[in-house]
């Protein structure tokens, strides 16, 4: 009989690429992973990794056994939440990963939801990127998570992990104000039009058009690896040419103190730009959006725990966002 533990680990590894990147996700030893992995070889009766040096490579017979793997793994999500689901009265740890945005505009008030009706839960919130969030969940560092996509950066199947649409943003080209001295702050997304966050792309030159008039100016991103970044990069590579970034910074409201004083300008989502009113900036709405989801590990979604944290997160979505989630 083949052992669950070990093939969990056989999945991370065709997920991670290295032995070194499953002990350190696992907190085991990579020893302890090998001889894990050497284990499960011989439960299979046949060879399972490829070992060439350093490095290991999945056998089609190991690649086959993935896909068993995760189907394994999925029911036993299922059976997880039924024998919550019997149980009844949720209590313990929720374990949340969710990306800085989200985690200001989104989560406290979800929280707040979640504590009126579930006051037995504990929820447990880490900021975690979206790229990162696949591996902590498979890795059951987390149990749900909100991840997002954007136009130009579709979200990629992810083999063991389900999501679920939450809301979508507009996005915005942010620009120094013409005379900074002078010009008022940013307004809360409730100001009138054209500083209004929910207000539709105006007339006029279309996206490319926009963007590609601030080709010869320096860019602020986030920092590379980030979907955010990857973004940023590729709506300008659309246009024409590829940004001259001089800033990498990951916080919205640090990227438009930045554009307000020269520094640059940037491509900002609707959230990072609502909240207490900060530096001057313009705001040029794109015909881009980028959309937020809820991730857990495929067959959790009918977890008890899961199902009540997913309808605070719908309840704390704010009005302006309702339309897009709705349609989502």
């Amino acid at each position: 009989m083949l052992d669950v533990r070990r093939l969990r680990l056989l999945r991370e590894l065709a997920r991670r690429g290295t032995i070194a990147a499953v002990a350190e996700a696992l907190s085991f030893s990579p020893s302890a992973v090998s001889q894990q992995l050497s284990v499960l070889e011989r439960e299979a009766g046949l060879p399972l990794l490829e070992r060439t040096g350093r490095t290991v490579r999945l056998t089609p017979a190991a690649q086959n056994l993935v896909r068993h793997a995760d189907a394994v793994l999925e029911r036993l999500e299922r059976a997880d939440a039924d024998l919550a689901e019997a149980r009844g009265g949720l209590a313990g740890a929720l374990r949340i990963g969710a990306f800085p945005t989200a985690t200001r505009a989104i989560v406290p008030a979800a929280l707040v939801h979640l504590a009126r009706r579930h006051p037995g839960l504990e929820p447990m919130v880490s900021e975690t990127d979206p790229a990162a969030v696949a591996h902590a969940l498979r890795a059951g560092d987390l149990d749900v998570a909100l991840v997002h996509e954007y136009d130009l950066v579709p979200e990629p199947p992810e083999p063991g992990l389900a999501t679920r649409p939450l809301y979508g943003e507009a996005m915005y080209l942010a620009t120094p104000a013409p005379t900074t001295a002078t010009t008022p702050v940013v307004p809360a997304p409730t100001a009138p039009a054209p500083m209004d966050p929910g207000a539709p792309p105006a007339g006029g030159p279309g996206q490319d058009a926009v963007l590609r008039a601030h080709r010869d100016d320096p860019w602020i991103t986030a920092t590379p690896g980030t979907l955010c970044h990857a973004m940023t990069v590729r709506a300008c590579r659309a246009a024409g040419f590829t940004p001259r970034v001089r800033h990498r910074v990951d916080e919205f409201a640090t990227v438009l103190a930045l554009v307000a004083v020269g520094q640059g300008v940037a491509v900002v989502p609707q959230l990072g730009v609502t909240g207490p009113a900060g530096p001057a900036v313009t705001l040029v709405r794109l015909r881009m959006e980028r959309r937020t989801k809820i991730a857990f590990r495929s067959g959790a979604g009918a977890h008890p725990a899961v199902a009540a944290f997913t309808a605070a997160l719908r309840a704390a979505v704010p009005p302006d966002l309702a339309a897009a989630r709705a349609e989502a």
